[in-house]
């Protein structure tokens, strides 16, 4: 990939891939497409401009399934992107833009072009090699500008493979840069600057276990022993009901060090009865009903009171004759 253009050299060409999508031509922006695939078609030539494209590649990333030896949507696609930004191979208008065709496939060149994605690159990678040696000065100020620059995922609401693709690459990016500072802001003890660093990587990722962690060890320094058993909640809740799994070891040991009654906060409840060497866990003992053996279930027959345990007697009838049962029923007369 080229190189972007600065800002400051007011380039001819102005794209937006992070969040909505955006095409700005010498001050002018492109909201009107002569054919569907043509944004896409454009979209992924500048993504990969200056590379030799051919029919195969684009028809696979761009018409999966379709046979591009019999397709003419590329064809058609090309042609209205030529209308919309008038760029003919041999006469590219004052946009700069050129799209040609060359042995079986497309190149795009752009004389001036400023990308927020080939911004966002640079700043990310040049504050990873100042954190890498030493320069937390110069780290903490290009990360924060890409970080800044971030508006939202890659050409958000697109669901193209190669489209998915680089937007978790850039998602993995933007989160290794968030996790530079974060641990940048809790050196420093910057209390504010690491709150508001979680919240954005949260908006990002909000199953990342380790920024939750970030979050309850940075109140229990504080003494909010109620913020880190809710921080852990929040994450145990959304691993829980997203995902289907629990938080990890490392949060869970995190937890019972902050607070020591870890097992409430992990399971709220009724308080589980103290657990003994080698017996059941606790919770399984207390949810077991009196008299049950361990691997009889719940509903089995076989539970019952120890009381009721007696087989109840039916009542027999008496034969013997009236007078004598007169004599039982009344001690006077027996």
């Amino acid at each position: 990939m080229t190189t972007a253009a600065t800002e400051t050299a007011g380039p001819a060409v102005r794209v937006r891939f992070l969040g909505d999508f955006e095409l700005t031509v010498n001050g002018t922006p492109v909201r009107r497409w002569k054919a569907g695939k043509a944004r896409g078609l454009f979209q992924y030539l500048v993504v990969h401009r200056g590379q030799m494209l051919t029919r195969d590649r684009l028809y696979a990333s761009l018409w999966p399934g379709t046979d591009s030896t019999a397709g003419s949507s590329l064809k058609v696609a090309a042609h209205a992107l030529r209308r919309v930004l008038d760029a003919h191979p041999d006469r590219p208008g004052d946009s700069g833009i050129q799209l040609v065709y060359r042995d079986f496939g497309y190149v795009l060149n752009v004389t001036g072009l400023w990308s927020d994605l080939d911004r966002f690159q640079e700043l990310v990678h040049a504050g990873l090699r100042a954190a890498t040696a030493g320069d937390t000065a110069l780290a903490r100020t290009r990360l924060r500008a890409a970080i800044a620059l971030y508006g939202g995922e890659f050409l958000r609401g697109e669901s193209a493979d190669w489209v998915v693709e680089q937007r978790e690459y850039l998602r993995a990016l933007v989160l290794r840069a968030l996790g530079v500072l974060r641990a940048d802001a809790e050196d420093r003890e910057d209390f504010v600057e690491l709150i508001e660093l979680c919240k954005r990587t949260l908006e990002i990722d909000r199953h990342h276990e380790e920024t939750y962690r970030a979050l309850m060890a940075a109140h229990g320094r504080r003494g909010e022993l109620a913020c880190v058993r809710r921080w852990y909640e929040l994450c145990a809740r959304r691993m829980r009901d997203e995902l289907a799994v629990a938080p990890g070891h490392e949060t869970q040991r995190l937890l019972r060090t902050l607070i020591p009654a870890a097992a409430r906060a992990a399971a709220p409840g009724p308080a589980p009865a103290p657990a003994s060497v080698g017996g059941a866990p606790a919770t399984v003992r207390a949810l077991r009903p009196a008299g049950r053996q361990p691997g009889t279930p719940a509903w089995s027959p076989e539970v019952r009171n120890p009381a009721l345990a007696r087989p109840v007697r039916r009542a027999r009838p008496d034969n013997r004759a009236p007078a004598v049962l007169a004599r039982t029923a009344d001690p006077a007369t027996a």
